[in-house]
């Protein structure tokens, strides 16, 4: 399983809390790249996922998580 920012915003909007088959569900019916179907798939069955951080731990979520120094690209 692998999780990218792209893919992951896919689930951005799913209906938290929610389970394994829901979030599938809700994967297909948005369009979602099979991709991340797949990783879905790969997910315990038996938890409740309150978030895309329970989905994907080390999902960055500052400007230090991403190898870049903003001030560089701003006007």
């Amino acid at each position: 399983m692998y999780w990218t920012l792209e893919l992951i915003s896919y689930l951005e909007d799913a209906p938290w809390p929610a389970t394994k088959t829901e979030l599938i569900d809700y994967a297909i019916r948005s369009g979602a790249p099979l991709e991340v179907v797949e990783n879905l798939k790969e997910l315990d069955d038996q938890e409740i996922y309150e978030s895309l951080q329970d989905i994907w731990p080390d999902i960055p979520t500052t400007d230090e998580d991403f190898m870049y120094n903003r001030g560089e690209y701003e006007l």
